[in-house]
């Protein structure tokens, strides 16, 4: 596994503040953070640079977050992404969709840390079998988890 430094995650989100609270988290932590505000961005961050995880908000602007999460593991189905909304009902199709984990907001960033640490020490194999339907190990956090 990396060391922390050494890990490149894109945060896809339109809400600036939101965007910036995050980062800074994950900053804090020594991640180095690519951001993008909308679908599209995302997808050109995810084909200029080599990305090791995506946090995708699901409410974007230009292409929504499940149109984006499609094209981007379809390109990558190595990619681990975890799905990030404050839009209810998501988990069942968060689990069909192949996405390693659904953070509903408001976010508990302890958790959301170790998420990611979890995921980025997952097996490849792991993730290629989540996105392929088979059983794979799948995080969820609901926005009304004991804080």
């Amino acid at each position: 596994m990396k060391e922390t430094n050494q890990y490149k995650l894109l945060l896809v989100e339109d809400d600036a503040g939101v965007s910036e609270s995050l980062a800074h988290v994950l900053a804090s932590e020594g991640y180095q953070i690519l951001l993008a505000g909308n679908g599209v961005e995302a997808l050109e961050m995810t084909a200029q640079n080599v990305v090791d995880l995506v946090l995708l908000d699901l409410n974007l602007p230009k292409k929504n977050g499940w149109d984006t999460f499609e094209v981007m593991t379809k390109q990558n189905p190595q990619l681990p992404v975890i799905i990030i909304t404050a839009r209810p009902n998501q988990l069942f199709p968060a689990l069909s969709s192949g996405a390693g984990a659904l953070m509903e907001k408001p976010l508990d960033f302890p958790k959301l840390l170790q998420t990611i640490r979890d995921l980025l020490s997952e097996p490849v194999q792991a993730r290629i079998a989540r996105l392929a339907g088979k059983p794979a190990e799948f995080h969820y956090m609901p926005s009304h988890a004991d804080k």
